[in-house]
Formats: structure tokens, sequence, C-alpha cells
């Protein structure tokens, strides 16, 4: 018997994983560091590029929270963190000098690695520990946020002064620890508030789920 919902959320997730790819690739048009950009744009390649190459398929609800953060990416990717035009006309109106869009970066950064871990689990072995697969996605989420916190560190050894962009540090001499409390925050957001519409999408995906 062929499941219609899978199909249609597998239809709709490559259609995203190639619009994601497009976007991604029209973003090296006029970028303001084009090492920069590749460092930050190819996260979103390798996420399409697996869409297409594996059967696995997010729920509707996660595959479009995973198109939500490429575009985050993408935007990022293209102007650097620090000078991104939303960003500073966030600080403008907050009266802040630091641009603050790479802490929607982080947030971003927590919210969708939990929520794909906690797909996975709920998918798998955990099927019926909601409560624990919670937990299990902010402390993923929390160590992927420091795995590329360590990653930034190695790109700033290896690219010197050229790394500032990419770190999008600001001269913000807590910006490592506040990044990985963002990652948090989304993480927990991700479990506990956006977890009741992620499980009723996982239901409609997998009616056994």
């Amino acid at each position: 018997m062929v499941d219609l919902n899978l199909q249609s959320a597998r239809r709709q997730f490559r259609w995203l994983a190639v619009l994601a790819s497009v976007l991604g690739l029209l973003s090296a048009w006029g970028a303001r560091d084009h090492v920069i950009w590749m460092l930050e744009v190819l996260p979103v390649f390798l996420i399409a590029g697996a869409a297409w190459r594996f059967d696995w398929t997010p729920s509707v609800f996660l595959g479009r929270w995973m198109f939500f953060h490429a575009i985050v990416l993408i935007v990022g990717a293209h102007y650097t963190y620090a000078e991104v035009p939303a960003g500073a006309w966030v600080a403008e109106w907050l009266g802040q000098t630091r641009n603050p869009y790479d802490r929607l970066g982080h947030l971003m950064q927590g919210v969708v690695p939990a929520l794909m871990i906690r797909e996975w689990l709920l998918r798998g072995p955990a099927a019926g520990a909601v409560g624990l697969t919670a937990w299990a996605g902010v402390c993923f989420a929390g160590a992927f946020s420091a795995a590329y916190e360590i990653f930034e560190w190695g790109s700033a050894i290896l690219l010197g002064q050229a790394a500032d962009a990419f770190l999008g540090s600001q001269g913000f001499v807590w910006d490592t620890q506040a990044d990985m409390l963002c990652a948090f925050l989304g993480a927990a957001f991700a479990m506990w508030v956006l977890g009741p519409w992620h499980r009723r999408s996982l239901t409609e995906l997998l009616p056994a789920a």
C-alpha cells in the first residue's frame, strides 16, 4: 500500500531542497566575501544533496523549519552576518551597535537540530518516550552548537584575520557563550513550544507514531 502522506512529504521536502539550493547559488552573486560565503552556505548544499541521495523524509513541519533555517544561512552567507541589513535595522531600533542577525542563526542552530533528533527518536526506538526525546533534543542541539564553535575556532586559526567575518563576534568577548546560549534557548523553544505541532505533523506522516 502506497503511503500518500509520506509521498507528499517527500515531494515537498525535495522541492524545498531544490529551492534552497537555487537560492544558495544565487546568493553567491555579489556576496561580500566568497570564502565566507562558501563556509556559511555549505550546510545548505549538503542537506539538499542528502535529501535526494537518501530515502529518509522529515515530517512536513520539520522540513519547513529546515527550509527556514536554510534561508537564514543563505542571507548570512551573502552579506556576512555582521552586515545583514535587517539586523542593522533591528540594532538601530534597539539602540545597539552590534548587528544581532547572527543570534537568529544560532537560535535556528538550536531549533532545527533539536527537532531533527527528536523526530529521529520518535520514529525509531523511543517512539513512546516523548519527554525523553525532548531532553535528548536539547542535549544534541547543545553538543552540535559546541562542535560548531570549535569548527569556527579552527577556521579562525587557519584563515587568520580573514576569519573575522566568519566568526561574526563583532568585538564581543563573550560571543561564543552567547551563541551557545541562543542554541540552547532555540532547542528549548522547539521542544516545549513547537513540540505539539511537531508531534501532530509526525502523526500525519506516520499514523502509528
